[in-house]
Parts: C-alpha cells; structure tokens; sequence
C-alpha cells in the first residue's frame, strides 16, 4: 500500500506517524548522515547535518553547517557559535540586559560579533546612532553573510553599523576616553584570536572608554563545564569595576547548555535595573529576555559559584 493509501484509513494520530516515516525515509541522506561535534572535556555537544563550508581562515578553522534541528550554524575552531534556531538564547541575553540600562545609549562598541546576531540585537533600538563593530576576521564576516542572513537581518546595510576589521584589543587601547554608552564582548571561548579578551588590561581598558553611566557586558562562559574560566572572568572584572555580576541562561548546544555573560558599571550595579521604557519596547517581541527573566537569571547564581566569589 501506498503513502496515501495507508493515510486514508488510519487515525489522525498514525497519520501524522506515518508521514514523518516516509518524510525520513524520502529526503536527502546527504542532510542526515553526518555528525558535527564539539568535543570537550570527555563529551561531546553535536548536531545532525551536512557541512556546508569548512576551511581555514589566517586565524581559525570556520565550519558552517546545516542541521534539521537548528538550522545553519557556525563553529571556529570546531567550538559552536551560533545557530539560526538557537541564537536568541544567547544573543538577547548578552545585549538587551546592558542596551536597555545603560543611562543612554547612542554610541555602541562590539568587540568580535561577526555572526551579526549582537549588532542586530542592539539596532532593534531606535536611540542608537553609531555602532562600531571590530571583528579581527574578514572571513567570518563574509561568511556569516553569505549563509547566516536570517540571523543577522538588515544589520549589514544598516547606516549607523560600522565594521572594523581590526584586532579589538588594540582598538580598545587606542580609543578616546569616556568615548562609548555600552561596551560588548561577543567573543569566543578564551583561546586562539579571542585569548586577549579576557584579561585585566583588557578590561581595563573597556572601564577607561565606557562613559558615565555606561555598562559593560561580555559573555563570560560556562558555570560547569569552563568553571575555573567563568570563575577568573568574574574576579577580574570585579577587579576592574566598582560594581559586576553574573547573570545566567542557556543555549543548549553549547558546552553543558548551562552559559553566563556578565554585566559591569562604574557608579552602581545599574545593569540590574532596566529602564522601563525601554524594556517595553523589546520585551515583547523577544523570546527569552524580560525584565522578568532578567531579574531571575540574576539571582540564579549557583551556591559553588557564590562561594568561590567571596574567597
């Protein structure tokens, strides 16, 4: 009997059954047969798919994908990035925190972010009038826009996006004081190109540009499976800054699925407190970030973490 014969006879429930059977059974073995892995620590965080690009840029290894599951997504070094399913639970949770506290927010420094997903994230408020992203590699760039345009949206054609493809460490040291509103990290884990981004200087010199009543935010690693780096990270820029802390989420297809990102300021912990109007305006239309969810992801700080902190 065919599909269709078996179909008219059968329940709605065997129905739909039977038309994912012959859906796997009929599609292209080729988008099913392949395995994508990030391997770490004695586990390994994959995707079902098909690889689309893998070569070698002057400074990593880039990997796009195509999975049923998540969409396209991207891998530097053979360590998930981003994927067009998935970003928001990183995206949102590393920009609207900062973007929708800061005292104002016309001038915005990205530093790495080269998917888009950062940039678009921040140009869905109206106040901003100039962003500088610095992204030391052209290709990922080039890349992102080629086969991961639904994530980054009309960002690249956006006016007030200016792309710098620079190394963001100098780019920080060299720029002028009390020169930006918010300053965001949207690097990748703390080796290869991105391996300065996490240090003292470093952030030092992010806390030297950030204007008065600026914030800072970064992306700051896994609690459980980059705990001593996630741990260092936040010591540093408590260091660094009057007032930091952590806030915490998921992207599931990232180490652990369990990820933090944390927020600084100079006069007080004001990334804790979004500014209502602007909450209103992005929280609807967001799909994990809320001024509600905010204040949760705040207080979840794990007791392990807390009391490594306060050492």
């Amino acid at each position: 009997m065919n599909q269709k014969g078996q179909e008219k006879d059968a329940s709605p429930e065997l129905s739909c059954l039977i038309k994912k059977i012959y859906s796997y059974m009929t599609e292209p073995k080729e988008a099913l047969n392949t395995w994508i892995d990030e391997y770490h620590k004695g586990v390994r965080y994959g995707l079902q798919g098909k690889i689309l690009i893998d070569e070698k840029s002057p400074f990593q290894q880039i990997t796009l994908i195509e999975s049923q599951r998540y969409g396209k997504g991207l891998l530097l070094d053979n360590c998930w990035m981003t994927a067009e399913y998935q970003e928001k639970s990183y995206h949102e949770c590393l920009v609207q925190p900062a973007l929708c506290s800061a005292k104002n927010i016309f001038k915005i420094l990205i530093i790495g972010g080269g998917d888009g997903g950062t940039a678009r994230e921040c140009l869905r408020h109206k106040e901003i009038e100039h962003i500088d992203m610095v992204e030391i590699d052209a290709r990922v760039v080039e890349l992102s826009q080629e086969y991961l345009a639904s994530l980054s949206g009309q960002v690249w054609n956006d006016p007030r996006l200016h792309l710098n493809i620079e190394d963001g460490m100098k780019w920080v040291a060299n720029a002028i004081t009390d020169s930006y509103d918010v300053v965001i990290v949207d690097g990748s884990d703390p080796n290869g190109p991105a391996k300065g981004l996490f240090n003292k200087k470093f952030f030092s010199n992010c806390k030297r540009i950030l204007r008065p009543g600026g914030v800072f935010a970064t992306q700051s690693e896994s609690p459980e499976a980059f705990k001593d780096i996630h741990i260092e990270i936040i010591k540093i820029i408590r260091e660094v800054f009057e007032f930091a802390d952590p806030l915490y989420g998921w992207v599931p297809m990232y180490p652990s699925g369990w990820w933090s990102w944390t927020f600084a300021s100079k006069e007080s912990a004001r990334y804790k407190n979004p500014i209502s109007s602007r909450a209103k305006n992005i929280s609807s239309t967001c799909e994990i970030w809320s001024p509600r969810w905010q204040k949760g992801a705040f207080e979840a700080i794990p007791a392990f973490i807390e009391r490594e902190l306060s050492k």
